[in-house]
């Protein structure tokens, strides 16, 4: 039951299957033999040098993927009636847009904030024309910058809009839920039981989205959870269930302004600006979700004087290099628990 700190080549594994999922190659293990990573100069000239391996794509995909459950894209099946332009390719191409986007961010070391306001993204015709841009040929990917400010950031993607969206429709539930979840760390309370289900829109007599979830929330019991996904759902509604920009929802006009906070935001800049200015939650979420991944477990209580020691280094300085290293430099990564021998005994048949 006694903890330790890890031998080089304990922490050389442990930093290869975090950064590459794989094992260490000869470099990472003749210095982990010579016992200089424990050195933080060492340690910090290697996590770069694996950070710019092309390796470490498989760890950014695979982070992004889980952190921001774009992965769920390949179970989602929008309704063929509405979306008729949705199919396996564009599907895929939504994940690749996401995915070169977070590497370039990495690779590129900037900001963790620019998350969610980067003038940029990754896109080929096929996407480029779902979002409305008529002056991009060809299936492969290329960088370009955005020249309105509607879809900066992760949250203009429409593989995280489809992924928080019905087939049929979007939902300010599903998006107001991954937003606390995701991005600010407060996960909603579980819904009550034998909610009955929002009332579907009235195509002869058209009411938006945002007036039937008024009337489903009129129930004290489901505007006590409603209260507070719903807002942030609601800033998202322009985007449609597969992340096009829209003006009208059935016919009826589409209002997505929201009070959050004490304060009015009427457009997706407002709703970035007011995320990342609600303190560290943004900050400290980012922290927690590649923790998690990097120690393959869930972070717990004892976890968060490191978590906020890392978020207060990350105060003058949050560049990705700096957080992936307040990660591999923190006890929490770097020490190991032996099994509890009597604990082993007790178990044994």
């Amino acid at each position: 039951g006694a903890v330790y700190r890890s031998s080089g080549l304990e922490l050389a594994s442990r930093l290869s299957f975090f950064l590459w999922k794989s094992t260490p190659d000869d470099e990472l293990l003749e210095v982990a033999e010579r016992g200089e990573l424990s050195t933080p100069a060492t340690l910090a000239g290697q996590v770069r040098r694996m950070l710019s391996d092309r390796r470490s794509t498989r760890f950014m995909d695979d982070f992004i993927g889980q952190w921001l459950q774009i992965r769920n894209i390949f179970s989602q099946d929008p309704d063929g009636a509405l979306f008729a332009r949705f199919n396996d390719t564009l599907r895929s191409a939504m994940v690749r847009e996401t995915e070169l986007f977070f590497r370039s961010q990495v690779r590129e070391d900037r900001s963790i904030r620019e998350l969610l306001s980067a003038d940029y993204t990754f896109l080929n015709e096929q996407l480029a024309r779902h979002y409305g841009l008529d002056d991009l040929y060809g299936s492969h990917f290329r960088r370009v910058t955005w020249t309105d400010d509607r879809r900066h950031g992760l949250l203009g993607h429409a593989s995280l809009l489809t992924v928080t969206s019905y087939a049929n429709r979007t939902s300010v539930v599903l998006r107001g839920k991954w937003v606390l979840e995701n991005l600010l760390g407060a996960p909603p309370p579980p819904p009550p039981a034998n909610v009955p289900p929002l009332a579907e829109n009235d195509r002869r007599q058209p009411t938006s989205l945002r007036e039937r979830m008024e009337l489903h929330r009129s129930s004290p019991v489901c505007a006590s959870c409603h209260a507070r996904m719903d807002p942030l759902g609601f800033a998202l509604e322009h985007f449609d269930a597969i992340g096009r920009w829209r003006e009208t929802d059935g016919g009826a006009d589409i209002n997505a302004t929201i009070t959050w906070r004490g304060d009015t935001i009427d457009s997706p800049r407002a709703f970035r600006e007011a995320l990342l200015a609600s303190g560290d939650e943004f900050i400290l979420t980012v922290i927690e979700k590649l923790m998690t991944y990097a120690l393959g477990r869930g972070v717990d209580y004892y976890d968060a004087p490191t978590i906020r020691r890392i978020a207060r280094d990350l105060a003058g300085d949050d560049r990705w290099s700096s957080l992936v290293l307040g990660i591999v430099g923190s006890d929490a990564f770097q020490m190991r628990r032996a099994p509890d021998a009597a604990a082993q005994v007790a178990a044994q048949p």
